[in-house]
């Protein structure tokens, strides 16, 4: 991914998905009933989170998020329009996981396309798709004093490393970068999509637990 082509498609989706998960941090925050600039924080911890986890564990430093300053408008901009027009944005119950579910397919593409540019192994940049798809989404959850999403027995991690798993998967294959970020976005946010609509749930343990 040397081309300014692909390097271009990978900081569009990138902002894609920074401004997607900023809303969804947004509306977290709204339903908190945090002041403007709460919903400011948590729409950026949950837009650039996982971005800049990823960027300080590849060794992009410092982070795109503090060098362009499109990463810091995206988060800004996505905060104070859902803080305006939150009732339209919020009206439907479940737009935060759809929101969250975008996001996720996003941003475990940007991830895992990154690590490769960075000349990363198969399975590390797998790993840097999921940590980068579920680490905003965490540090929301945590400073809205919520159980992370990922721990609750949600299918959600899983779906993640399954996106990035395709588009290391199809890169090494020397497939057009285009169709593999779209295939492993669609995998991830589709199986996330109907793990919420289906109710299905990740392996739980059960019975009493020893100590």
């Amino acid at each position: 991914m040397s081309t300014s082509e692909p390097t271009s498609l990978l900081v569009a989706l990138d902002l894609l998905g920074v401004f997607v998960f900023a809303v969804s941090g947004a509306l977290v925050a709204v339903r908190k009933g945090l002041d403007v600039f709460g919903v400011l924080v948590l729409a950026g911890v949950t837009g650039l989170g996982g971005g800049i986890v990823r960027d300080l564990l590849i060794g992009a430093s410092p982070p795109a998020a503090l060098t362009d300053w499109r990463y810091l408008v995206a988060p800004v901009l996505a905060g104070l329009l859902t803080f305006r027009f939150h009732p339209a944005v919020g009206r439907r119950e479940r737009s935060v996981n759809v929101l969250d579910a975008f996001g996720l397919g996003l941003f475990c593409v940007t991830g895992a396309l990154k690590a490769l540019d960075y000349d990363l192994a198969v399975l590390a940049a797998a790993l840097i798709g999921l940590v980068t798809a579920i680490g905003g989404g965490m540090l929301r959850d945590v400073l809205a004093s919520r159980v992370p999403v990922v721990f609750r027995g949600e299918l959600y991690a899983i779906p993640a490393l399954a996106g990035a798993a395709v588009v290391v998967a199809g890169t090494r294959a020397d497939l057009p970068t285009l169709l593999v970020a779209f295939t492993g976005g669609a995998l991830c946010t589709g199986w996330r999509l109907l793990a919420i609509w289906r109710h299905w749930q990740a392996p739980v343990a059960t019975g009493p637990a020893s100590v």
